[in-house]
């Protein structure tokens, strides 16, 4: 399964045009700078970057919400500067967004996740086995009856994923979910998001700038100025944590303290990912010395 290409940019270039109040072009912003990247299906892929980083852009080129300005992106085999492919590209590959409130439009749960498959045309006796599958792949079953406005955010963010799942897609790409969220309420998305993918197989973008939600990545793409200035697995991005800060970006709280350890003498070794990693790791020291 793994082997087969979800996605793949090729010198994929984007440039955001500025225009005055006359309609002159003021200058040119190239967003995305001759980035290739490849997401094989099934992969959990994370997006890392600070603001203006370029990450957001390129997440919108995975479901053609933008075209390249040169260059090109396949999705699922399909270039998305072909009109013909545009309603596959939107089937295959799911967007969500960083506001759970304006992806949410039914007056109940229920109904808001039956409206993908509703609008594709879904028999009606499917769409209300797709909706009790998707509600409780997020864990939000019994709540179907229930209002969105009387939900939390991680629960509205929940009941938006559950709405693209009940289309079926093979990718979902999920832009900044957790950035409007309380601590509680991202974890929620997070655990969501991996149980998708690792029960359901769907490969999952996350466009993130909380390092915390990226230790269970398959790969990590480090962005800066429509770069990718790092891929990797997640040990070996947050083993370079003095690169990671020159491009204003954090680490896990335990991978740091794991580090500045190490910088004190103690043989950690770099890229803890995980408390307990840590925790492992300063109990056998200490067996070791005493």
């Amino acid at each position: 399964m793994k082997n087969e290409e979800m996605l793949r940019t090729e010198n994929l270039t984007f440039e955001y045009i500025r225009r005055d109040e006359e309609g002159n072009v003021e200058g040119i912003t190239k967003a995305v700078d001759q980035v290739n990247l490849d997401v094989k299906r099934g992969e959990f892929i994370a997006i890392l970057g600070h603001n203006g980083s370029g990450k957001s852009t390129l997440a919108k080129h995975f479901n053609a919400l933008l075209y390249p300005t040169e260059g090109a992106v396949w999705v699922d085999g399909m270039n998305t500067q072909e009109d013909s492919h545009l309603w596959d590209i939107r089937q295959n590959a799911g967007m969500i967004f960083q506001n759970p409130d304006n992806q949410i439009i039914g007056q109940v749960v229920e109904e808001d996740v039956g409206f993908g498959p509703e609008n594709m045309g879904v028999p009606t006796q499917e769409i209300w086995q797709r909706v009790e599958e998707s509600l409780k792949a997020v864990g939000m079953y019994e709540y179907r009856k229930a209002s969105p406005n009387h939900l939390s955010g991680g629960q509205k963010q929940r009941v938006s994923i559950a709405g693209v799942i009940a289309m079926h897609p093979k990718c979902i790409i999920m832009d900044e979910p957790t950035a409007m969220l309380d601590p509680n309420g991202r974890k929620e998305v997070i655990r969501a998001a991996r149980a998708l993918n690792e029960v359901e197989g769907i490969t999952i973008i996350l466009i993130t700038h909380y390092m915390e939600e990226v230790i269970y990545a398959d790969r990590i793409f480090v962005m800066d100025q429509g770069h990718v200035e790092m891929q990797g697995t997640p040990r070996e991005i947050f083993s370079q944590v003095e690169r990671l800060k020159e491009l204003r970006l954090d680490v896990p709280q335990v991978t740091l303290l794991a580090y500045e350890l190490k910088k004190r003498g103690l043989p950690v070794p770099d890229g803890i990912l995980t408390r307990k990693e840590l925790v492992d790791v300063l109990t056998r020291i200490y067996a070791q010395q005493t």
